[in-house]
């Protein structure tokens, strides 16, 4: 027992793989109640047992392997997992379940197999079985046999693929074992059942008696197609609707469903195909030819044997067909003319759509034998014409056809006839467009009229066919001029006709016409009436005329359509009349004169020919009013007309009287039913009169008014023909003119324009020149709607005129046709219908193709020449292709018949000569061309073995095959490609060149077309191997091409047929079609087709087409080039001239040289952004890789596909690194002209690069390394910033190569690392090159060591990532590394941080080892530098800014900067100050150290300079007195213009000359100092600012550092500089235009100003510092409150980020906020609240409170909540409406934090601190008596206690106190906190201090320094826990900070300290004349109270007391006092917080 218990215990899974049967019982058990409880089917609980379910069914214990099944059933049924186990399981079932004794085994197998079949996994389960047919074991066999047969009758045929199963039927019918025979029979009736008699002609051979058996079976079936009853899981709701129907007793369905179900399985398919080319006679050939007819006999009957086979095999019948064709067309024998007629159906039986490539060639044969009598022959040739249609298109046989129906023989006549009509019925209302049944009608109309009545009869039966298949409303309007009794007979034979698809073609046709469908109609009617000059009725013929005209009635007048027969289509109604009136007879003058007495008043016509003017006029004026009350249906237009042309008719000499007329004409047309017979009675006339001078308007009106009625292709056709018979040269240009116009108002449509031509030839050769003129307009018109090919009908013009109509051309390329406003096209925009418009376009294509004169040229495609094209000797062959090339460039446009032509072309492409094979398809290129859209019937023959020729080894020839097929499928589209077997077969063929040309032209062609033939998923097995081909470019065409055949066949179709394939394959193919599935594009939709046409057409207008096709060639994403580079390149004009340039190629044979005359970077809009996306969403692999491995070289040549040049994506992935190195030199070369490429590609190009440096060739790395430095110069200057995305996938693979052994390569690197930093902040630079040094590479570490030394050097501290001390820790390890090189290079880099930081440096590094530290300290010692505080690198930092600062900073950040800097930078080196070089560091480096932490700081760069000779400048300059304000004489007349002399004086001021600087700036004063000038400084002051700041700076870093300067000239210097912008900052309007970014800089520069330590030991430093004080005061008061005031918090932010700063920077830089923050009040209104609280919002974004809480200091924290507090204050609730800019709000802290704000102000009842600090204590009324003396000092001290009047009350409490000396104010002060109590003693102090010291300061100086910031302590009894100004607690830091500086302002502590001096608020500088310490305090004490009773707290500190100290005067005792009291506080606070 002890094994049971233990295999109890185990888990499910577990006992399932037990040893022990019982265990696995039991597991078997539980597992199927746990698959029974499972409800959800995608739990996580099904994959446990995923590997578990074969054992399940192959179980060796019987017992065991049947509860197995039993779970396998339920885990099938119900696991969402379950398809993976298919196969595995399947397999399992067949040998191990199949050969069990026990039914109930057999039946649960078969039971899971057809449950696999259910979850969808059909294919599988039936590739199992059919394995399991050949088993030995006949129980197997048996069972799979029913399995299949039980599977088929519940899923039926299209679940479960027949053909598999009938090809093993044979060999199971032949089996011994008669069970296996038994269940073959049953499955035999089964499949009968699905398909029928399909069956029969495979099963032909097996035993008779089996035959016999199974034909009586069938015939016991019942008739009714079979259902499937059970369905696949995709198919359950179906199921549900067919259970529904049939309790509903509805059979419709059903019904519906036979329909799809029987013609499903073709029995041909079901067949083997036969090979019988190999099995011909040998002899064949020559016995076919042999003179003796039973010779040629015995040929025939062995091909008719051979081709009896029902289903042959594809290859090569061309010289099969030949043979037979010529024994058709030619043998006398008629017997032998009637067997070559069956061997050419069993061919065309046997190949299907095969044959179709080889129909053009045999049907005109075949027609024109049709002159024999002999039934027989003709039976025979009605077979084989008959087969041969159903392996090809009507379309594509039709010119053969149409060219033999103007036989003169009646029986051929009749047998075409009788063709047509079967053909028809062969067709739907789809495949018989009306573009095609025109042509066929026009000719079958001649026919019934024919004098034969068998060619009369057989015409009729084709015309009823037609009628049957499309429905009247298609065929009526080629049927308008038949009369009634034709028509009936044409309707009575279309009621005898059956269709071949039965009743559904035909209802579809009736259903079609009974719906009103205007827009549609009026489509087909512009697309197809093109040159007929009759229109189409809209009812059928015999209906009475009166009917017509009220029909069709309103519509004409613009009236909107009233009922569905008119349809709203006002050009279809215009034609109905048209029809029926045409049909009327001329009217006689008499029947005229009759009918218009009727509708004319009689005087009227006795009028119309007095001899009298007046009276013709009077008469005319009746006649026109009569005609406008005339009612449209009462209107005889034809009698009316005939009375206007009655004389004297058109020749009235009165003008008026003519106008009148011609008007009246007009209104005929358009008011009455107006018939092309009235109109042949005025055109001549009107034409007569249109060049009158005074009627000429008239007449065009009136010729218009017809074109409309008549339509305008008829009447255009009538006027020029006119026009052009008269010799009258006005009339013609006239006539010209009024066409041009009238193409314009009704389009082009139906337009002939064959019949323009001669009389515009004519017009061209006119000598006068206003006719030419209007040909050349009207051509420029027809240009716009025909496109280029017209220019061909002008060719043999001269050179001037042609020059002439190019200039027309030209000016209409790129125009678009207006649409038509009048005629037939009114209204087809709306209505047209998907099919007919997706006609149309080809239509349009068609119709001007049409137009061109064709020759024919097959009688000079003589045997000779063709014989000559196929000799065996190559120049003899090329002699042949030469002749051919001449005969065709001769004729320009041919016709489609070429005889021989096509054979023997063909085999000169697999010519052993290449050059032969290129010019042979430059021939196949011109054909194209020259055959137009009738090339489309050789795509069989000539155009698939274009597509073999694309497998050649030779690039060139794939070139030119590519072109040549692009040319030949811009002729044909792609339907005639894609229709067949023949493209499949061709990628069939594993021949790599031509898989991935072939699979690159369809990914290029298919997402073009809006459908394609079924025939493309023939491809889709072909296009999956290639998914998997050994060549990798096969595979990335394979990819490229998949969603673009899922875009056509649909996701199901194409996962479907990934069934056959391995199912390792299969996995992958399934994935990949996912990932296709999510890019697949969608179909271009119909109207964007039809729109792209004339855009193209209209393109290249002086090419010849053969440019067309190598355009069309290119890849989709050049083709939407053009765009982004217009909207881009406005500005850079010659660049988008030279881009376009190369976009049209222009020889179209060598297609290589086009494309790399093309850009090599294509720009694809947000190219880049996606990819990135693509990236971060993981969508591609990320570029992260040690070595790079072969699936990210692919996904980058991918990813190159669409935005590199195909030739250079072919170098740049070749194996050959010589082809690398041919790429990179490609690159060089178009580096400049193409940067908008190059920047759209960096990532790309970037990644490339880092491939190369995984290349072992020195030479491509070089190159590569020579590229990138040119590469980053061109950003650098382009001022582009590298995405983090492109970073991080190039540097660390650059890092790698610093590392290189050779000297070369790495200081090539260090190179480019240098230029990286201009488009890369060097702190991000820095952690990639930190992580560098931890290679195993010493020498990779030493370099990046290095490296790191320069850019600290270059950029200061705060590039060293993620701290300075982290990054320090990290450099200092490389201290103690074993090599000798790392450890100088760290040392180094450590020696150089210390130049920059000095001693920190030891702090931040922390503890090193004592041999480090001793190495480090050394190398300082040794290193001769002392600490400078600048970087010394002329390189500046570009930090990516991206937060959003106003206008001005955003002006100041664009290029011109760039060209100032470089001018002033040759300034400087010009002045002669050259030799200090080398100790200068960059003076117009903005502060990167700020900069550098900042996520978001705008880069202030210098605005633009005018450029002037800055020669004459460097001449001694007369420095002015030392007087600051020196007049200087005035500028030079060269500058005489004020604003370019502002721009250079202010260039000057930033000059590296003290003296030029000084010069420029006194001349600066001089305007700022008289009003009237000082507006020319306006628009000026940020570029004053910017070089005032850089002079600031250039000071700071280099003329003090510099020994040899007088510090003199400093002082002077900054006193100009100072004293400028004090005169600047008093004038508000001039100070209010300086920007944030500006202003934040200045300030920046004067706050440095005023920390530098060096000033102070000069002797004017004190007067230096108390004129900037002064100099801030002034900014901070005048300047655009909103802009400094986001100046100083982006300040603020920035060194607070700066952990290297100095915190004293901060510290004043928020005693700047603090002052800010007081003028609030008076400012509050002029603020852009929105932009301040989107800096706090950054800020609070940058620094959140945590972060905020753990800064060394509290005062930013303090500082942010005071500004917050305010502002509340201020604005109340409103403050949350100005969150405006904030884009999150929600996730905002700042909108948080002012709820809170808001919240806590409102809440009237909080803690009595909290009532105090926030409400306030209520203002005691100083008049009001109190009775009691204590509420009296109660209320005092209430004022003290409460934050606003805590100044009143003291003051209040002093008076008090001096009045009443006696009164005792213990018992109030007892209750509160000691230091609440030293407070008010100390305010008292103060206050008598004051009031004493009023009187003893003689003068106020504005230097002393402002009281510490004073606390208003709240009266509780705890000390630690003191309010601030904000309510917020102080700690006691603060005190102690506050304590320092006290001792410090009273003398006490050495006042040289460290801490830099803070600001004061000072007036202008003067001597300062104060006698002590003190009393500066008290002075300014005094001077500042008013402002102190405003603005409680946070005032700027003083740094004055430094100098005054010195002077040593006793203090009082007061003074002595308030120390100790300091002294006392002090102690106090230190026990609170121990």
């Amino acid at each position: 027992m002890g094994d049971d218990s233990e295999w109890v215990k185990l888990p499910v899974d577990q006992k399932c793989e037990h040893k022990l049967w019982k265990a696995r019982l039991s597991g078997y058990e539980e597992a199927l109640k746990i698959f029974q409880k499972i409800k959800d089917e995608k739990s996580p609980e099904w994959s446990k047992y995923l590997g578990l379910i074969k054992k399940f069914v192959t179980d060796s214990n019987a017992v065991v392997q049947l509860k197995g099944l039993e779970a396998a059933l339920v885990y099938v049924e119900n696991a969402h997992v379950a398809g993976k186990t298919t196969g595995e399981v399947v397999s399992g079932i067949v040998s191990k379940v199949f050969n069990q004794p026990k039914a109930r085994a057999k039946e649960l197998g078969i039971e899971i197999c057809l449950m696999y079949i259910e979850i969808e996994k059909g294919e599988a389960v039936q590739e199992e079985l059919l394995k399991g047919l050949d088993s030995k074991n006949p129980k197997i066999t048996v069972a799979c046999i029913e399995t299949l047969r039980k599977a088929l009758s519940e899923f039926g045929s299209k679940i479960i693929l027949l053909k598999p199963i009938i090809k093993v039927l044979p060999k199971l019918f032949e089996s011994r074992e008669k069970a296996i025979r038994d269940e073959a029979k049953l499955i035999a009736v089964e499949i009968y059942r699905w398909i029928r008699d399909a069956l029969k002609a495979p099963l032909q051979n097996i035993n008779s008696v089996q035959l016999k058996e199974l034909e009586e079976e069938w015939c016991k079936l019942p008739p009714g197609a079979p259902k499937p009853t059970r369905f696949l899981r995709s198919q359950q709701e179906l199921e549900a609707k067919l259970e529904q129907q049939q309790s509903a007793g509805g059979d419709a369905e059903g019904g519906g469903d036979d329909g799809d179900e029987v013609p499903q399985i073709d029995a041909y398919e079901l067949l083997e195909a036969v090979e019988i080319l190999s099995k011909l006679p040998k002899d064949f050939y020559d016995k076919i030819e042999a003179k003796k007819w039973q010779e040629r006999k015995e040929a025939l009957e062995a091909v008719e044997i051979l081709v009896k086979n029902p289903k042959l095999e594809a290859g090569d019948y061309s010289d099969l067909v030949k043979a037979l064709k010529k024994v058709v067309g030619k043998d006398t024998n008629v017997m032998l003319v009637a067997l070559a007629a069956k061997c050419l159906t069993g061919l065309a039986v046997g190949l299907r759509k095969k044959f179709g490539q080889y129909a053009g060639h045999v049907v005109p044969t075949i027609l024109e034998k049709f002159k024999e009598k002999k039934p027989q022959v003709v039976q025979a040739l009605q077979e084989a014409i008959d087969a041969i249609f159903l392996t090809t298109t009507l379309q594509s046989i039709s010119e053969d056809i149409l060219a033999v129906m103007d036989n003169k023989n009646p029986t051929i006549k009749q047998q075409t006839s009788l063709f047509i009509a079967r053909s028809f019925r062969h067709c739907t209302s789809s495949t018989l467009p009306k573009s095609l049944l025109k042509p066929f009608c026009a000719a079958l109309l001649k026919h019934i009229n024919d004098s034969a009545p068998e060619v009369r009869d057989a015409a009729f039966e084709a015309l009823g066919t037609a009628l049957k298949v499309v429905g009247e409303k298609a065929v009526n309007p080629f049927l308008a001029d038949v009369d009634k009794l034709k028509l009936d007979r044409i309707k009575e034979c279309s009621e005898k006709v059956e269709l071949v698809y039965g009743k559904k073609a035909g209802a579809t046709a009736d259903k079609r016409e009974s719906k009103a469908l205007p827009g549609k109609t009026v489509a087909s009617g512009a697309a197809g009436d093109k040159d007929v000059k009759d229109a189409a009725a809209p009812k059928s013929g015999p209906v009475k005329k009166a009917s017509v005209t009220k029909a069709s009635g309103p519509p004409k007048k613009g009236k909107p359509a009233t009922s569905g027969a008119t349809g709203g289509a006002g050009s279809k109604n215009k034609k109905g009349p048209d029809v029926k009136e045409i049909v009327e007879p001329e009217l006689s003058v008499e029947v005229c004169e009759e009918k218009a007495s009727v509708v004319l008043p009689p005087t009227c016509l006795q009028l119309l020919d007095s001899g009298n003017w007046k009276e013709r006029l009077a008469c005319m004026e009746e006649f026109q009013k009569a005609v406008e009350l005339m009612d449209r249906t009462e209107m005889p237009c034809q009698a009316l007309v005939r009375m206007l042309a009655k004389k004297p008719g058109w020749k009235e000499t009165n003008f008026q009287v003519m106008q009148m007329k011609l008007h009246i004409v007009a209104l005929v047309a358009q008011k009455g039913n107006f018939s092309k017979t009235s109109a042949q009675v005025v055109l001549d006339g009107l034409v007569d009169k249109i060049g009158d001078v005074k009627c000429g308007n008239n007449a065009k009106e009136a010729l218009t008014a017809i074109a409309e009625a008549c339509l305008l292709p008829w009447t255009a056709e009538q006027v020029m023909s006119m026009a052009f018979s008269q010799k009258n040269p006005k009339n013609q240009s006239e006539t010209l003119n009024w066409l041009s116009n009238a193409i314009k108002e009704f389009g082009f449509s139906g337009l002939n324009v064959k019949a323009f031509i001669s009389n515009v030839k004519t017009a061209l050769a006119a000598t006068n020149p206003a006719v030419r003129t209007s040909a050349i307009t009207l051509l420029g018109v027809m240009y716009l709607y025909v496109g280029p090919s017209l220019r061909m009908f002008f060719e043999d013009e001269k050179t001037a005129l042609l020059s002439q109509i190019d200039a027309e051309f030209e000016k209409m390329q790129g125009q678009t046709p207006p649409a038509p406003t009048r005629g037939t096209t009114k209204n087809t925009g709306g209505g047209t219908d998907e099919g007919e418009d997706g006609d149309e376009p080809d239509e349009g294509g068609s119709d001007v193709v049409d137009l061109l004169p064709r020759v024919e040229i097959s009688d000079k495609i003589t045997l000779e020449l063709v014989s000559k094209i196929g000799d065996k000797n190559w120049k003899i062959r090329k002699e042949g292709l030469d002749e051919v090339s001449s005969i065709i460039n001769e004729a320009k446009f041919i016709q489609p018949n070429i005889g021989e032509l096509p054979a023997a072309l063909k085999g000169r492409l697999n010519d052993s000569n290449k050059i032969l094979v290129q010019q042979t398809l430059n021939i196949l290129q011109q054909l194209a061309v020259a055959m137009g859209p009738n090339v489309k019937q050789h795509v069989k023959n000539l155009g698939i073995p274009i597509i073999t020729v694309l497998g050649d080894s030779k690039n060139n020839v794939r070139a030119a095959a590519l072109a040549t097929v692009n040319a030949w499928a811009e002729q044909t589209g792609m339907k005639e490609w894609l229709e067949g077997e023949d493209l499949s077969e061709e990628l069939k063929k594993e021949n790599p060149f031509l898989r991935q040309e072939l699979l690159g032209w369809l990914a290029e062609k298919l997402p073009a077309l809006r459908s394609t033939p079924t025939d493309l998923i023939l491809c889709v097995p072909h296009l999956y191997s290639c998914l998997e081909d050994r060549n990798g470019d096969v595979r990335k065409k394979a990819q490229d091409a998949l969603p673009f055949f899922m875009m056509h066949l649909g996701y199901e179709k194409m996962a479907k047929a990934t069934g056959k394939l391995k199912p390792t394959s299969k996995d992958q193919v399934l994935a990949m079609l996912e990932k296709a599935k999510v890019n697949m594009p969608a179909k271009p939709a119909a109207p964007a087709k039809t729109s792209s046409k004339p855009a193209g057409g209209a393109g290249p207008a002086k090419f010849q087409p053969v440019s067309a096709p190598v355009e069309d060639s290119m890849s989709s994403p050049a083709e939407s080039k053009p765009d982004p580079k217009k909207a881009r390149g406005g500005g850079v004009s010659s660049k988008a001239k030279g881009v376009q340039g190369k976009k049209m190629p222009s020889k179209a044979s060598l297609k290589e040289e086009d494309d790399r005359s093309g850009p090599i970077f294509i720009v694809v809009p947000n190219g880049k952004e996606q990819r990135m996306k693509d990236e971060k969403a993981l969508k591609v692999l990320k570029w992260n890789f040690t070595t790079p491995r072969d699936e990210y070289i692919e996904q980058l040549k991918m990813q190159m596909s669409s935005c590199v040049a195909r030739w250079l994506q072919d170098e740049m992935f070749h194996s050959d690194f010589q082809h690398h190195n041919k790429a990179l030199a490609v690159m060089v070369d178009h580096l400049e002209s193409e940067k908008e490429g190059v920047i759209s590609c960096l990532d790309l190009i970037l990644k490339w690069l880092t491939l190369r440096f995984f290349d072992t060739n020195t030479s491509v790395l070089m190159k590569a390394l020579e590229y990138l430095k040119s590469l980053f110069t061109l950003l650098s200057d382009e001022e582009y910033h590298l995405t983090e995305n492109e970073a991080s996938s190039f540097i660390p693979y650059l890092v790698l190569k610093v590392g290189e052994p050779k000297d070369v390569i790495r200081k090539d690197v260090r190179a480019i690392l240098n230029r990286m930093c201009l488009v890369y902040p060097a702190s991000k630079m820095f952690p990639f090159i930190m992580e560098g040094t931890k290679s195993k590479n010493s020498k990779q570490r030493a370099e990046c060591l290095e490296e790191l030394g320069c850019l600290v050097e270059s950029y200061g501290m705060n590039v060293c990532q993620p701290t300075p001390g982290k990054a320090l820790k990290e450099m200092a390890i490389h201290i103690g590394d074993r090599d000798n090189t790392v450890r100088n290079a760290a040392l180094n880099t450590i020696v150089t941080v210390y130049n920059v930081h000095g001693d920190q440096v030891f702090k931040l590094i922390g503890n090193l080892s004592e041999k480090d530290m001793s190495m480090l300290e050394e190398r300082i010692k040794r290193s001769a530098k002392r600490p400078a505080a600048a970087p010394i690198k002329q390189v500046e930092e570009r930090p990516q800014r991206t937060q959003n600062l106003n206008s001005n900073a955003n002006m100041l950040r664009k290029g011109p900067a760039e060209d100032m800097s470089s001018r002033l930078n040759q300034a400087r080196s010009l002045s002669g100050h050259s030799e200090a070089a080398h100790t200068v560091p960059r003076e117009f480096q903005l502060d990167l150290d700020e900069i550098e932490n900042d996520n978001g700081t705008v880069r202030c760069e210098m605005p633009a300079l005018v450029q002037h000779k800055l020669d004459d400048i460097f001449e001694p300059v007369l420095i002015p007195e030392p007087k600051i304000r020196a007049v200087s004489p005035h500028f030079d007349d060269m500058h005489s213009n004020t604003a370019s002399t502002i721009n250079f004086i202010i260039s000057q001021v930033a000059s590296g000359d003290i003296n030029t600087s000084v010069q420029a700036l006194t001349q600066i004063d001089e305007v700022l100092r008289q009003e009237d000038k000082s507006e020319a400084m306006s628009g000026h002051i940020d570029q004053f600012l910017i070089a005032t700041f850089m002079q600031l700076r250039l000071i700071y870093h280099t003329h003090m550092a510099d020994e040899k300067l007088d510090k003199d000239e400093i002082i002077k210097l900054y006193s100009c500089i100072i004293g400028n912008m004090i005169s600047l900052f008093q004038m508000e309007n001039l100070a209010r235009e300086a920007s944030t970014g500006v202003l934040k800089d200045l300030m920046h520069g004067l706050i440095t100003l005023m920390l530098d330590s060096r000033i102070e030991d000069l002797e004017e430093g004190q007067q230096v510092f108390r004129s900037v004080n002064l100099l801030v005061v002034k900014v901070l008061e005048k300047s655009d409150q909103t802009n400094i005031l986001s100046a100083l918090l982006v300040l603020l932010q920035d060194s607070l980020l700066a952990t290297a700063g100095s915190p004293k920077f901060s510290e004043l830089v928020m005693k700047c906020l603090w002052r800010m923050v007081r003028l609030l009040p008076d400012t509050i209104n002029s603020i852009n609240l929105d932009r301040i609280l989107l800096d706090i919002h950054i800020f609070m974004k940058v620094f959140p409170k945590e972060k905020l809480k753990q800064c060394k200091s509290e005062f930013p924290i303090r500082t942010l909540k005071t500004l917050l507090h305010t502002l509340c204050k201020l604005k109340g609730p409103k403050i949350l409406d100005h969150l405006t800019m904030i884009d999150n709000k929600n996730e905002s802290e700042l909108e948080a934090h002012l709820c809170r704000m808001m919240k806590h102000s409102l809440d009237q009842m909080g803690s009595k601190s909290d009532k105090e600090t926030e409400k306030g204590a209520s203002r005691m009324d100083e008049k009001s008596s109190k009775a009691k003396v204590s509420d009296f000092l109660a209320e005092i001290f209430k004022k003290i206690g409460s934050k606003e009047n805590t100044k009143e009350g003291l003051a209040e409490l002093y008076e008090y106190k001096k009045k009443y000396s006696d009164a005792d104010i213990e018992p109030f002060l007892k209750n509160s906190s000691q230091f609440f109590q030293s407070y008010v003693e100390r305010g008292l102090r103060v206050i008598e201090m004051e009031r004493e010291g009023k009187g003893r300061i003689t003068s106020s100086t504005g230097i002393s320094p402002q009281m510490e910031v004073s606390c208003v302590p709240t009266p509780t009894s705890t000390v630690s826990s003191v309010g601030n100004t904000n309510g917020e607690e102080v700690g006691p830091s603060v005190y102690l900070e506050r304590l320092k500086i006290l001792r410090q302002r009273c003398g006490l502590e050495n006042t040289k300290q460290d801490d830099r001096p803070s600001l004061t608020l000072l007036s202008k500088p003067s001597v300062p004349t104060v006698v002590s310490s003190t009393d500066m305090l008290h002075s300014k004490l005094s001077q500042i109270r008013e402002s102190r009773e405003q603005h409680q707290h946070l005032d700027l500190d003083s740094n004055q007391m430094h100098s005054a100290t010195t002077s040593s005067s006793s203090s009082s005792s007061s003074t002595a006092a308030n120390i100790d009291d300091l002294k006392k506080r002090l102690e106090r606070i230190k026990s609170s917080r121990k």
